[in-house]
């Protein structure tokens, strides 16, 4: 078991350290590699979903989030960056996340989160205040383009949120809270 635990934090670090923007990247660089994640993101949601596409175009705006996520049975934990795009004003804005939740889970897991805000008001206020709480129960078994992992979608307090996963193995039910922040460095 104590193997197991000096496992699971090890992971945590690399998948922590992996997904997210810092390095020796310039702020232009790391401004691109995010702008990339999220046109590869929304590519592969509106390949699933095309009428998401028009939901966006007629939104107040979006945000694209990469992920990673960690469960070791009765904790989760998770970080990742993104971009949310006002369609108002045409102006991006650059954050960062992180998560913690409590649940019964086991795995390891790289998603992206795609939410469509329905009016202004959810953009300044995801913006400003940044918080999320829930819960989530699903299975990913999914490497590269082998396996599944269905898109989730869930709809609340003027916002939709799609969720794809990348690559991982996860089997959980947590609730969990997740602390969104504007990003100094690219913004």
């Amino acid at each position: 078991m104590k193997k197991f635990i000096v496992l699971a934090l090890l992971t945590i670090s690399v998948l922590l350290t992996g997904c997210a923007t810092t390095g020796s990247a310039s702020p232009s660089e790391k401004r691109a590699l995010v702008q990339s994640m999220k046109n590869n993101t929304l590519d592969k949601l509106y390949a699933q979903k095309p009428d998401v596409k028009k939901q966006i175009a007629n939104s107040a705006g979006y945000a694209v989030f990469d992920n990673a996520n960690v469960n070791v049975v009765l904790a989760s934990f998770g970080g990742g960056y993104g971009v949310v795009k006002n369609n108002l004003t045409g102006k991006s804005t650059y954050m960062n996340m992180g998560e913690a939740g409590l649940g019964l889970g086991l795995g390891v897991k790289d998603f992206n989160v795609v939410m469509v805000f329905h009016n202004q008001a959810a953009v300044n206020r995801f913006i400003e205040h940044g918080w999320a709480f829930g819960g989530n129960a699903d299975a990913a078994a999914k490497y590269e383009d082998k396996g599944g992992a269905l898109v989730a979608e869930a709809i609340a307090d003027q916002v939709t949120v799609y969720s794809l996963t990348e690559n991982g193995l996860a089997l959980q039910a947590v609730l969990k809270g997740t602390k969104f922040w504007v990003d100094s460095e690219l913004n």
